[in-house]
């Protein structure tokens, strides 16, 4: 998806950007690529900047009982990627670029297939002094290996994809980098249903491997309130390709829900499987509020089998609902910003 349109701070006759960017899914911790088109208006322009900006539509708790939400773009990564050149009257003048996306970007997509997320690359240009967001692209990320081992041991153990989304705020105890993360919503294989209501995943992977959070609403007793329970795991990245992961993962799971029906509070601890050490939890920015949540479009939908989460959880109509949301959050963004010097 491409926005084509006039430098808005100045005015009918300035120049147009159009950044197109590479076919195909990026990888968090890979490069991006692409190039930027300029095309020339009616006058002659000094292009000070290009300027690529990373934006993510986040959802954040209004209430400190997450009883409420609100839903904007947050911007995660920047980076100029041209400069210092005039573009003369209708001259044409295109930038090649290629950047490294952060290793804890969100994944839009498993399989091909869209969970939901909107990201976007925004390009800014600098002008003459003035700035402007000119031009928006959707942004595609696919899974890293382990993600991906992950997930489709979660689907062959009987677990369906319910959403995901992004969520303002820092899990306590954890590398955490970016502003916000990513939670996967998982309803429960067949074999837990009686233990938790929803698994919700977080992945925060590095350079050097991947904390995973796992976090389960648990059911409430005739005479008890439900509650949750958290868990942090290492795993490496080299570990893909020996490691057993339905095991893994079905360990994982026993342990979160083991771990809280013996313990009664909101704990956490974490273990090594590769890389990485630590103890960690949830701090309270981080909500146990599950009823709240859900993906554009998306109901629950269990899958099993080879391909895991990915089969059959997202119908062909989300791919349009995301290109919807990606011009709902970031083109009313934009009018928010556009007095920014």
């Amino acid at each position: 998806m491409v926005f084509k349109r006039l430098l808005g701070s100045l005015g009918v006759g300035g120049p147009t950007v159009d950044t197109v960017l590479t076919p195909g899914a990026c990888a968090p911790g890979g490069s991006l690529s692409g190039q930027v088109h300029l095309k020339g208006g009616t006058g002659d322009f000094d292009i000070e900047h290009i300027t690529l900006e990373l934006v993510a539509g986040v959802e954040a708790e209004t209430d400190e009982y997450g009883a409420g939400e609100s839903h904007g773009a947050v911007a995660f990564d920047r980076f100029v990627v041209g400069g210092g050149f005039r573009l003369v009257a209708g001259a044409e003048h295109s930038v090649p670029f290629t950047v490294t996306l952060p290793w804890e970007t969100p994944i839009t997509e498993l399989y091909g297939q869209g969970l939901g997320i909107v990201l976007g690359v925004r390009t800014e240009l600098s002008v003459a002094g003035a700035k402007d967001k000119g031009d928006l692209d959707q942004l595609a990320v696919r899974p890293l290996p382990a993600q991906e081992a992950i997930l489709e041991a979660f689907g062959q153990l009987g677990f369906g994809f319910k959403s995901a989304d992004l969520e303002y705020g820092h899990i306590g105890g954890t590398g955490q980098q970016l502003p916000f993360y990513q939670e996967i919503e998982l309803a429960p294989a067949p074999q837990y249903a009686h233990a938790v209501n929803e698994i919700e995943l977080t992945f925060l992977a590095t350079p050097a491997g991947m904390e995973v959070v796992l976090e389960a609403d648990k059911r409430g007793g005739l005479f008890s309130d439900g509650h949750d329970a958290v868990t942090r795991f290492t795993v490496g990245h080299d570990a893909v390709h020996h490691q057993d992961w339905n095991a893994l993962v079905d360990g994982w799971v026993r342990q979160l829900v083991e771990h809280r029906s013996a313990y009664g509070t909101h704990a956490g601890y974490g273990q090594d499987y590769g890389h990485g050490h630590g103890y960690g939890h949830h701090d309270d920015r981080h909500h146990h509020d599950s009823g709240h949540r859900s993906g554009p479009g998306m109901g629950t939908a269990v899958a099993a089998g080879a391909a895991g989460l990915a089969v059959g959880v997202v119908g062909g109509m989300v791919a349009a609902e995301v290109v919807d949301e990606v011009g709902d959050f970031f083109e009313g963004d934009d009018e928010d910003e556009g007095g920014e010097d």
